[in-house]
């Protein structure tokens, strides 16, 4: 056991000088950058921005459409978890339905404002088929669709997995017990979930917040504190003591989410054992839930099926005929395949390492007989790692 003690410290001590190099260190950086500016060091770049209309126009924008993001993917997120894991649809299209809800976590956020504009545009594919534009894709509208596709996929995987870890004796005592289907669905399932619920709408809620792919393509003229940033630090004349600014503030959110989740933490349900997960006797209700979630991946998969239409057709969507030109070209360009061997190479280092840290990490904490202390700073990091934005963790580094 001593032995077992001491490397445990050692593994925990590695771990905790990655995080506090790579995350803390920068973050520090980036918040002491945003205290200078040319009359020396203070707040007057946060003061600007908060009598900046601008500024404040785009954080308004930002915390509305992340709020209404956030509700619309946990709800979403947790009929669909709902759908998979208590009622009796036949395996293989439960199976299906996952996988058609997990697919925007293949691609990155810029191709779901594509996939709008080629599917809801004034020359959609969707549109074309309605007859008429079904909404204004640009701005709002466009943002709020590209955020839910985007953070869903991130919320259903959260409640997915906590259901699965539902006992089904509790169904059967609520059954014993002759409770209505209310307090039944609220004791046996809202309860154990609600955890998990909490975690998936703050998830959710820092992604949407901090994504700046979906608003690139489809923002048009709305202003959200993440374009703000972009244009910012990479306008003709960046500002580097404002762009920290900015994304200090952008820092907030993610500063509250960290003791959210942390409190969150004490409404998990953890069991020593639990027997399979009850599946309902209501075929009615359970091919009704069937439908709607089949609606819904189909909706998905809509938006995404015209991106994979678009690169074999000679110029989408006034000549629709087949070709695939655009792939021997872009076989043919070494500068498109560099890049493409460099990101290869990025994502699997990223894949390996990141898999690596966060599997050591989770050992240590359940598995060995560190001090509480200790389990404390791995989930400490471990929240503060899933929170922290990415654009400004990227901010962090260059001043760092």
């Amino acid at each position: 056991m001593p032995e077992i003690k001491s490397r445990a410290k050692l593994l925990w001590g590695l771990a905790a000088m990655f995080f506090l190099f790579f995350l803390l260190a920068p973050l520090v950086a980036l918040l002491t950058k945003s205290l200078q500016s040319g009359a020396g060091w203070g707040l007057s770049s946060y003061t600007n921005l908060l009598t900046d209309k601008l500024f404040l126009t785009s954080l308004k924008n930002s915390l509305i459409l992340s709020l209404l993001t956030a509700a619309v993917s946990t709800v979403l997120g947790f009929f669909l978890a709902y759908t998979l894991n208590f009622t009796q649809l036949p395996g293989k299209f439960q199976k299906a339905l996952e996988l058609a809800t997990l697919l925007p976590l293949l691609l990155p956020t810029i191709t779901y404002g594509f996939a709008i504009i080629y599917s809801f545009g004034k020359q959609g594919l969707i549109t074309s088929l309605v007859g008429r534009e079904l909404f204004p894709i640009y701005g709002f509208n466009g943002l709020l669709l590209g955020y839910v596709v985007y953070t869903l996929p991130a919320a259903f995987l959260l409640i997915n997995d906590a259901a699965g870890y539902i006992d089904r004796k509790f169904f059967v005592v609520a059954d014993l017990l002759g409770d209505n289907w209310r307090r039944k669905f609220c004791q046996t399932v809202l309860r154990p979930l609600s955890g998990s619920l909490g975690s998936a709408f703050i998830i959710c809620f820092v992604l949407s917040f901090t994504d700046f792919g979906i608003p690139a393509s489809v923002g048009g003229i709305y202003p959200v504190v993440a374009s703000l940033l972009y244009q910012v630090m990479l306008g003709s004349i960046p500002d580097f003591h404002t762009g920290g600014a900015i994304a200090g503030f952008m820092l907030l959110p993610a500063v509250g989410s960290f003791w959210l989740l942390a409190w969150l933490e004490k409404f998990n349900f953890h069991y020593d054992s639990f027997s399979a997960v009850y599946a309902s006797s209501q075929p009615m209700y359970d091919r009704l839930a069937g439908f709607f979630a089949l609606l819904l991946s189909g909706a998905l998969l809509s938006v995404f099926a015209v991106m994979f239409a678009a690169p074999f057709v000679r110029n989408f969507p006034y000549d629709m005929s087949f070709t695939t030109e655009f792939f021997f070209s872009a076989l043919a360009d070494r500068n498109i395949l560099f890049v493409y061997k460099n990101s290869l190479f990025t994502a699997t280092a990223t894949a390996l390492g990141g898999t690596a840290l966060a599997y050591t990490a989770a050992l240590l904490k359940t598995r060995t007989p560190l001090g509480i202390k200790a389990k404390h700073t791995l989930d400490a990091c471990a929240l503060a790692a899933n929170t922290v934005p990415g654009m400004a963790l990227g901010l962090s580094y260059l001043f760092f």
